[in-house]
């Protein structure tokens, strides 16, 4: 299923979970594992004084720099790295975000593979030099699925078994359920189609009579069953179900209670809460907040 991954790391403990998932696909999969490292952030444009990522502290970057930045990253993942695996290690120099897609370009990889957050907005060198976080980058303009693991992932892909799918009924849902269909049928796991109404958006400030909320989950899970069952019925075992709510906060709290090893979503969602909205959509929200990794498909 997949032949190219591009794992960017931090290479710190922040990418420790992400790392462990990406050698075992890599490893299941027989694939290519390019492991992708952006050691910092110039200080101003081409300068080649950069602020590490590791330390904070800006150092004067040539190619012993480099050699030694890669020689580090191979030794943090020397467990891994055995005589089996085909794998590749880079190091750059830039903003994240850019790099990582500029690298993803360049090699077309079948996944994209990040851990979580590189410290806070008070720490972290990448959130203080660009608008917006790497991540809300990455997943809106990759050209393949991304694949987020902010959390321990004690079974992922060594015993995937249950898959959440959030559906929203646009395209990109529709491109998003497919990737989630041919997971669940290359693993031969359960597939739950799940979609939040969203009585935040409809409600417009208004108190919405509980019949026309019943009414409208009848109609979505009406569109569910038309979309998607066909093709569900191919596999062993699967549900669909429509709940209504705040959808990041019904989709983490429905994988949860369903035991999910995955969430899969498309990323386009907006999101209307004020308090959140520097966060981003519902994809963002349900990265942050899932206890399971997330897989964001955007084509």
């Amino acid at each position: 299923m997949f032949k190219k991954i591009l794992f960017a790391t931090s290479a710190t403990k922040a990418s420790d979970h992400a790392a462990r998932v990406a050698f075992n696909i890599a490893r299941g999969h027989n694939a290519r594992l390019d492991i992708f490292h952006v050691l910092g952030v110039p200080s101003r444009g081409f300068s080649q004084v950069v602020v590490d990522v590791k330390t904070k502290e800006k150092v004067n970057v040539d190619q012993e720099y480099m050699a030694w930045v890669k020689e580090e990253v191979s030794e943090y993942y020397s467990k891994y790295l055995d005589k089996g695996l085909d794998y590749s290690i880079k190091v750059t120099i830039g903003l994240p975000a850019r790099e990582i897609l500029r690298r993803a370009k360049n090699t077309k990889p079948d996944l994209i593979l990040l851990g979580g957050s590189t410290g806070d907005e008070e720490t972290s060198i990448y959130k203080k030099c660009s608008a917006g976080t790497t991540l809300q980058k990455i997943t809106k303009s990759a050209g393949c699925p991304v694949l987020i693991v902010n959390r321990p992932a004690a079974s992922f892909w060594g015993g995937l078994s249950n898959i959440t799918f959030g559906a929203d009924f646009s395209k990109a849902s529709d491109k998003a359920f497919d990737f989630a269909f041919k997971i669940a049928e290359t693993f031969d796991c359960e597939l739950h189609v799940f979609h939040a109404l969203d009585i935040t958006a409809i409600s417009s400030g208004k108190i919405i009579p509980q019949d026309d909320i019943e009414q409208k989950i009848r109609e979505n899970l009406r569109m569910i069953r038309a979309r998607y069952e066909p093709r569900l019925k191919k596999l062993k075992s699967y549900s669909m179900e429509v709940l209504e709510g705040i959808p990041y906060i019904e989709i983490v709290k429905y994988a949860r209670d369903n035991h999910s090893d995955l969430i899969v979503m498309a990323h386009h969602s907006r999101i209307t809460t004020s308090e959140y909205a520097n966060l981003g959509g519902n994809v963002e929200q349900v990265i942050v907040r899932a206890g399971c990794p997330v897989i964001s498909v955007n084509r």
